[in-house]
């Protein structure tokens, strides 16, 4: 089996790794960096409960190879929370009871996050349709939808 060299900053730390070329970013996660709060659910990107976030972008983790990390920047659920204090949208979905089971909120919480950094003030839309690729099996989608909505006037306003 071939291996390459990688260097991926995650959660803003820098990780250089020999990994093997057909490891996925899930696997680099949980295995290599012990970093498990990326869940794995179907394993095939249907849904979404491995979706992080890639040079800012939501990718499924279990359909990227580690290899295609290699020089990006990827942000995990581990590197939401800064200094002890939740990020917006985490104390949302808990002020809201967004979270059921809480197996596909990692990664609902990165698309929210998307979301949240393409438009400042989501439609009801916008926001159905940037976590469309993830799944809650406990079909929690309304609170979900108004955690995002309620975490967006939490954000600090962007000026263009």
């Amino acid at each position: 089996m071939s291996e390459r060299k990688i260097t991926v900053t995650v959660n803003g730390e820098e990780y250089e790794r020999t990994v093997p070329v057909n490891r996925t970013l899930l696997e680099f996660f949980r295995d290599d960096l012990f970093l498990t709060g990326t869940k794995e659910g179907c394993n095939e990107g249907e849904c979404g409960a491995c979706t992080v976030l890639l040079d800012g972008s939501p990718v499924n983790s279990c359909l990227v190879l580690a290899v295609e990390a290699d020089g990006k920047k990827v942000l995990t659920v581990e590197g939401l929370a800064q200094n002890g204090k939740l990020h917006p949208v985490q104390e949302a979905f808990a002020e809201l009871g967004a979270v059921q089971c809480g197996y596909c909120i990692p990664g609902t919480l990165l698309s929210a996050i998307a979301v949240l950094d393409r438009y400042q003030n989501p439609t009801d839309d916008q926001i159905r349709r940037g976590i469309e690729g993830n799944i809650c099996r406990c079909a929690g989608y309304a609170r979900i939808a108004a955690a995002i909505s309620s975490a967006a006037k939490m954000m600090p306003q962007k000026t263009n």
